[in-house]
């Protein structure tokens, strides 16, 4: 991998920038922000994460692999959190469940479910 040259000197005016007044700031080219784009918003810089992650190995098929990264960035968060909405659909509802009938469940096979998941993911 080649390394970028990166500058340590920062060619930003920062002088002028300190000097403008908020009046002075041309605001024309940023569009306003509705209540629904700000609904939208996510906030992450800065924050520690909601839950930690373990970081895994994962054999994936190529096929599968290939069409996650060609959504761009953020794919193996696209993955996790497909991977939690299924997680979520098929939590037993331990309401329903007695002990014993939760614990059997807790040790079912999981191979199948996983075969059907990776068929939707397909298409």
């Amino acid at each position: 991998m080649k390394k970028s040259r990166i500058l340590n000197k920062s060619l930003t005016n920062w002088a002028r920038l300190d000097a403008l007044k908020d009046e002075e700031i041309d605001l024309s080219e940023i569009p306003e922000i509705t209540p629904e784009m700000f609904a939208r918003a996510v906030a992450r810089r800065g924050l520690k994460p909601v839950a930690s992650k373990t970081q895994v190995t994962l054999r994936l098929d190529s096929d599968v692999l290939a069409w996650f990264k060609a959504q761009g960035r953020g794919y193996q968060t696209r993955i996790n959190s497909l991977l939690k909405a299924y997680m979520k659909a098929h939590r037993p509802q331990r309401s329903k469940m007695n002990m014993h009938e939760r614990d059997a469940s807790r040790h079912a096979p999981r191979q199948r479910h996983a075969r059907d998941f990776l068929a939707k993911a397909r298409g």
